[in-house]
């Protein structure tokens, strides 16, 4: 194996492949993280502090937060790559070590994406759907679009991402989830979609009541994550694999309240669509014959930086740029215009043979886009369009122009600093034996780090081996905690325990909030509603709190107590309560979750009644707590 996996190596980076795929997976990546700073921003208070708006302990976290904003937007974006992705990954992992992120607000999101990151820093994103491909080419103004070529990478930057952070992280999956009553049931994604904490407000109990349908839905996920990381290179199983995969994430994103880990799993799928789709759906969106054709003065520095700057956004390519100088002459329609007059504007003709100048030739440009066709729209208003014609002819008026006898075969291009091409394309390059080797071994390396994770919580945590009265079984306990927490902070490699039996046992009821309003009116705070489901924005880490953290099968008191403060001072402040005048009333129901199929289980809980258990007062920034000690036994 250890021979076969460098030949394998060499084998797949040898192969080329369309940018496209990690084009988009960047940028999906970067949407992602973007709205979950945007999550973070509308919860800073929620998350950070330790008294919701009362006691602010970090007050530059959403400085910071705004800062991984815009380097979030720069990941979308394509704007300085490798800069972007290495700070992405910092402020990655300084949120999650460094504030209450993963001690009491994280779900497996963080870690996921840690992960994700850090394969980012190793894949060619910039060279699809990026900004630095235009710096690249503008880096050189005076060589035409057409004679770049369309960008390839390695086949081995689509592959080594999906089987680390797919294929380990489903098999590690399976793995615990045999060791689920109800997941050897078939029921593996029916028991979580029946809890009223876990769903979200799209009501799926009419595939739910389906036993037939959910049985084979959870086996099938079984079966597919057991056999993903085997068989999803197979280009006869790529397909399947696909689809299925996109199914569950999507499933996972629209009938649970923890949409950012489905999307997040959706964006590694833009990397196993087939090559060749790209390439079809590339012919298909491309039009054949250009709408517009615009000519330009190429002797001139600006009009060549805004001719590539228009064909790269010109993503279904119905803009023909071409040089006036070479070009003009061969059509009749611009017969009546002389060489002089065709370089003093930026001229466009459509195939009606209309003639277009000046800023009537980028009103056109923009509308033949199509989506730039609102653009196109608001710079014809009146105002707006007088505006634009003078400050068009402004800069035309005054813009240099140059010989071409020597400026014009400047080669001087914007180098290439990224780690892919160092790794993947130079190094590769000179040493291709000692490059496979090199990868190989990293690659048993995470192998290692993955089953270790998998080992020591799949069986020395789960069946609470005794390794303190063992001096082998104690070092190797220990040596297994720092190898995790290593590989959990920077590779995300984490157990993927989610949702299993010791999960829900014994989760047979859920507590909610309500509070008294001026009118002596008891009404529900906009956390957890009256069916029991928590509320949007309440999704994603903070469902994670108090679904896996305050409300557990064995509620620990301190840590409820917590969170309820935590949610009475946040929600009352951001309602306009005045929390020294509030009752706040503490409710419990008590639900089901079988780990056998059940009938209407979902509804069956949502109707289940609600009985007061405490009540929560705050006295100037003191909150007081009038909760029984027997929860667990209600």
């Amino acid at each position: 194996m250890y021979k076969l996996l460098p030949s394998k190596i060499l084998n797949l980076h040898s192969k080329p492949a369309p940018a496209t795929g990690i084009g988009l997976f960047r940028l999906l990546y970067g949407l992602v993280a973007l709205q979950e700073i945007i999550f973070l921003l509308y919860f800073n208070h929620l998350i950070f502090d330790p008294i919701p708006y009362l006691d602010v302990e970090f007050p530059m976290i959403p400085f910071f937060l705004c800062l991984w904003g815009v380097i979030a937007a720069f990941i979308v974006v394509g704007y300085r790559y490798q800069f972007a992705v290495i700070c992405n990954y910092i402020f990655w992992i300084i949120f999650v070590n460094f504030t209450p992120m993963q001690r009491d607000f994280d779900g497996g999101f963080d870690i996921f994406m840690i992960g994700a990151g850090f394969f980012l820093l190793f894949m060619p994103g910039n060279r699809a759907f990026a900004i630095d491909s235009l710096r690249y080419k503008l880096s050189t103004p005076f060589t035409h679009y057409s004679t770049y070529p369309k960008p390839t990478v390695s086949t081995l930057a689509y592959y080594l991402p999906v089987a680390i952070c797919l294929g380990l992280l489903y098999f590690d999956s399976a793995i615990h989830k045999m060791f689920a009553e109800h997941w050897r049931n078939g029921l593996g994604s029916w028991l979580p979609t029946t809890q009223p904490y876990y769903v979200s407000a799209i009501d799926m109990s009419p595939l739910l009541n389906n036993e037939l349908l959910v049985k084979t839905v959870g086996y099938i996920i079984l079966v597919f994550q057991f056999t993903f990381l085997f068989f999803f290179s197979d280009s006869r199983l790529r397909i399947v694999y696909l689809f299925i995969g996109i199914g569950l994430h999507l499933g996972i994103t629209l009938s649970f309240n923890i949409y950012p880990f489905g999307m997040g799993m959706l964006t590694f799928y833009t990397l196993l669509i087939p090559f060749s789709w790209w390439r079809c759906i590339g012919e298909l969106i491309t039009s054949k014959q250009p709408a517009l054709t615009v000519f330009y003065d190429q002797q001139c520095p600006l009009c060549n930086r805004t001719v590539l700057t228009l064909n790269h956004f010109d993503i279904f390519k119905r803009i023909d740029f071409k040089s006036a100088q070479g070009y003009a002459s061969a059509y009749p329609a611009l017969a009546s215009l002389n060489n002089e007059t065709l370089l003093t504007d930026l001229y466009a003709l459509d195939s009606n043979n209309r003639i277009y100048s000046g800023i009537d030739t980028y009103i056109q440009i923009f509308a033949k886009m199509y989506y730039l066709l609102p653009v196109s729209l608001i710079m014809r208003l009146p105002g707006i369009y007088h505006y634009a014609a003078n400050k068009y002819r402004t800069i035309a008026d005054s813009r240099a122009r140059i010989s071409c006898s020597s400026e014009c075969r400047v080669t001087a291009k914007l180098s290439d600093n990224s780690l892919y091409h160092r790794i993947f394309e130079q190094f590769a390059t000179r040493s291709p034996k000692l490059f496979s080797l090199r990868v190989a071994k990293i690659l048993i390396a995470l192998l290692f780090l993955q089953l270790n994770s998998t080992i020591h919580y799949g069986l020395i945590y789960r069946f609470k081996l005794d390794t303190k009265h063992n001096v082998i079984g104690t070092a190797f306990a220990q040596a297994s905690n720092s190898l995790l927490m290593i590989s959990q902070s920077f590779l995300g490699i984490t157990p993927h325990a989610l949702y299993l039996h010791d999960h829900f046992v014994g989760y047979d009821h859920i507590l909610a909030i309500t509070y008294i309003d001026q009118n002596n009116v008891e009404r529900w705070l906009p956390f957890v509603n009256d069916q029991g489901r928590l509320l949007a924005p309440n999704w994603g880490r903070v469902h994670s709190m108090w679904a896996n953290i305050a409300v557990t099968p064995n509620i620990d008191h301190k840590r409820l107590q917590k969170f309820i403060m935590k949610v009475t001072a946040f929600w009352g402040q951001e309602i306009g309560l005045n929390l020294d005048q509030t009752l706040f009333l503490i409710k419990v129901k008590k639900i089901n979750a079988p780990s056998y199929w059940v009938y209407d289980q979902l509804h069956k809980n949502f109707s289940s009644p609600w009985s007061n258990i405490g009540i929560v007062k705050w006295n100037h920034g003191t909150v007081i707590f009038d909760l029984p000690d027997n929860i667990n036994e209600l």
